[in-house]
């Protein structure tokens, strides 16, 4: 279960058939920014993180790979 954030994101996109630029607008941040997660080049913060959160309804423990269900 020690996924990289990275990994999560890349999961989450195709199981729930989200485009970056989708994700991204869900959120209210750039498409740019999602790539560089993708990419491992960067991580959240902890406020973008609750904001996903709240986006989709989903506990912070499953971007953070503590859990493996949304």
């Amino acid at each position: 279960m020690d996924k990289e954030f990275k990994e999560i994101l890349s999961n989450f996109l195709k199981e729930n058939d989200l485009t970056q630029t989708k994700f991204a607008e869900t959120v209210g941040i750039k498409q740019s920014q999602v790539s560089e997660w993708l990419k491992g080049k960067a991580k959240p913060s902890y406020d973008l993180l609750k904001q996903i959160s709240l986006a989709f309804g989903i506990s912070a423990d499953y971007f953070l790979g503590l859990n493996d269900e949304y």
